[in-house]
């Protein structure tokens, strides 16, 4: 009998369309050059990475996903840094335009998730958000618990978030499995004790390596 008894799953690029092919699509239809927005997000990282006694300026996409910088502040600086790089484009409703992508769901995940819970699994949403609001629609049916980074004033892939979404299911961290579509979370999720997957677009291949964790088939 399998020891994990908790399933906890990122939204975007998990049970939503991926998100490389979202962002791209937004970059195309607002006129950026992508280039320039992974450049932006490489200084952020670089910056983000001493952020220790750092101010939301210096590490704008954490304090936004924490919830301690509002989206229109956020979507000022980016459309500041974009200008700069040669990429002109509107600050208001800037993350509107660049989440829309990820409206569309991955039914084929939402179902993987159902199953899941309808077998005696534990389920939760763990998900950095970007000041973006979810379609709740079916949220009842699917999870257990809800996590959303800006609400609880924590992200992923720090290991405190881990521990408050093993606590929201009332499982233990070292008996839920995490899937999600990025390697630093799922490293943050070992680093927290559980087991986690790593999502890579293909549902078959993802609900396989559940099977054999949670021991129900998925």
């Amino acid at each position: 009998m399998s020891t994990y008894r908790a399933l906890l799953v990122d939204w975007g690029g998990v049970l939503t369309v991926p998100l490389d092919g979202a962002m791209a699509a937004w970059a195309q239809a607002d006129g950026v050059d992508f280039e320039h927005f992974a450049d932006v997000l490489r200084g952020w990282r670089e910056l983000e990475a001493g952020e220790a006694g750092a101010g939301p300026a210096a590490a704008p996409v954490h304090a936004l996903e924490r919830g301690e910088l509002s989206a229109e502040d956020f979507e000022k600086l980016l459309a500041d840094e974009l200008h700069a790089r040669g990429s002109r484009v509107s600050a208001a409703g800037l993350l509107g335009r660049m989440l829309a992508g990820l409206e569309t769901p991955e039914p084929a995940m939402h179902d993987l998730v159902r199953r899941a819970r309808a077998a005696g699994v534990r389920t939760a949403l763990l998900s950095n958000s970007w000041g973006n609001t979810y379609d709740r629609t079916g949220w009842d049916d699917m999870f257990d618990a809800v996590v959303i980074s800006g609400e609880v004033g924590m992200r992923k892939p720090e290991q405190r978030i881990f521990t408050h979404a093993a606590e929201a299911v009332g499982v233990p961290p070292e008996h839920c499995v995490l899937v999600d579509d990025l390697p630093w979370n799922i490293d943050g999720a070992r680093a927290a004790g559980m087991a986690a997957v790593l999502h890579r677009g293909d549902v078959p291949a993802t609900a396989g390596e559940l099977t054999g964790l949670l021991g129900v088939e998925l």
